[in-house]
């Protein structure tokens, strides 16, 4: 009696935490983050408009556009890629929010991998969500994971071979966008995805696509520039500039040929655009990091990545002050406007130019909370979710 009693209670109990973490879960998943359109956007569209196999799965992201009053080229920001490096949605955000684009054609992706903003790494010990402090209460936003939610692609290959050099690459990155490019119309969700995104960026006849990146500090492609040979002297000045300038390093990074899936390589490779991606350090992705916590992704401290800096662990430097998300996002907002700068130096006749975005040293001081706009005043019809 006392056995079925205690297994009772072992089941019920079981039950409970079944039913707890599935809210949990489904309330991460649904989580809505509202974007309060700015002045600048003039259009809106879905991803599944260039493809519409995709449209009504996870990934058939919101895809806003912003016109100048003067023509010029068109430039695409990709952020979302990784959703767990959140300085390329954030900095992605304020041009969505704030942007006016005066001269040329802006594009800008949040959620480029919408499906891996609804889930965290397994293990990981991720929090689900974080909260950006902003004068009018704060703003949450979905954290997610480098990969697609497993809900909506599975199960992954035993090896994954890249469509179409043949290469092999990690099993898991088979739900990674930035190892799916250029994509394929008849394959997984994230290759769709990668495809979708080639046919606007091909019939949108986009200039330029900088996708938005963090990353740990010990790995060494970091606080850089990756470019396709296609972009090597756009590339060059704006990371010159921003070095000179700007008051933090900006390295330069050339795309290897031989490496395949990668935005910077395959974007090149299959259509007229230049391919850029940038790079900024975020310890919360360390190895040796401590407590995975909110305050230590917004803070970007960490005692155990200093240690490993101290040790010669690391390609990029840390100390107590560690690496704040206004800085990480000033470097991503300061380094799209200088790449519309120097585009337009040597292309006067198709000028880029975007009023209204604040730079590395204004994120910096006011903080991004004070760029985000509140939903609660947003304009009718104004005011979207991702």
């Amino acid at each position: 009696m006392k056995a079925s009693i205690r297994k009772l209670g072992f089941s019920i109990a079981g039950l409970v935490l079944l039913v707890v973490s599935g809210l949990s879960f489904y309330e991460s998943r649904h989580l809505k983050e509202p974007v309060v359109l700015s002045d600048g956007v003039t259009q809106v569209m879905k991803l599944s408009k260039y493809f519409p196999d995709i449209e009504g799965t996870a990934n058939d992201c919101n895809i806003y556009v912003l016109e100048g009053k003067e023509p010029g080229a068109t430039l695409c920001i990709l952020g979302g890629t990784h959703p767990e490096e959140p300085a390329g949605r954030l900095a992605a955000w304020l041009f969505a929010e704030n942007g006016v684009m005066m001269k040329g054609r802006l594009i800008v992706v949040l959620s480029a991998n919408r499906s891996a903003t609804t889930v965290t790494r397994v293990g990981g010990a991720y929090p689900p969500d974080f909260i950006i402090p902003s004068p009018w209460g704060g703003q949450t936003f979905r954290l997610g994971d480098r990969w697609s939610n497993p809900l909506d692609q599975w199960p992954d290959p035993e090896v994954y071979i890249h469509y179409p050099s043949g290469q092999y690459l990690a099993y898991l990155d088979s739900r990674n966008l930035n190892r799916c490019w250029p994509g394929r119309p008849n394959g997984t969700l994230t290759e769709k995805t990668a495809y979708a995104f080639l046919e606007m960026i091909k019939k949108e006849k986009v200039d330029v696509v900088i996708d938005l990146h963090e990353a740990e500090l010990q790995y060494p492609v970091i606080s850089t520039i990756v470019t396709h040979e296609k972009g090597q002297e756009l590339a060059a000045v704006v990371s010159m500039t921003l070095t000179d300038l700007e008051g933090f390093k900006m390295g330069l990074e050339f795309s290897p040929k031989n490496l395949h899936g990668l935005s910077h390589r395959e974007i090149g490779d299959y259509s007229d655009a230049i391919s850029l991606l940038f790079e900024a350090p975020e310890p919360f992705l360390d190895a040796t990091r401590g407590k995975t916590t909110t305050d230590q992704l917004l803070t970007g401290k960490d005692e155990f990545v200093v240690k490993a800096g101290k040790h010669g662990l690391l390609f990029e430097k840390i100390d107590e002050k560690g690496w704040p998300i206004d800085v990480r996002v000033g470097r991503h907002t300061s380094a799209i406007l200088q790449t519309m700068a120097s585009w337009t130096e040597v292309h006067p006749e198709r000028p880029l130019l975007c009023d209204n975005v604040p730079r590395y040293a204004e994120v910096i001081e006011k903080g991004i909370g004070k760029f985000l706009q509140d939903p609660a005043h947003g304009k009718p019809g104004r005011v979207l979710f991702e």
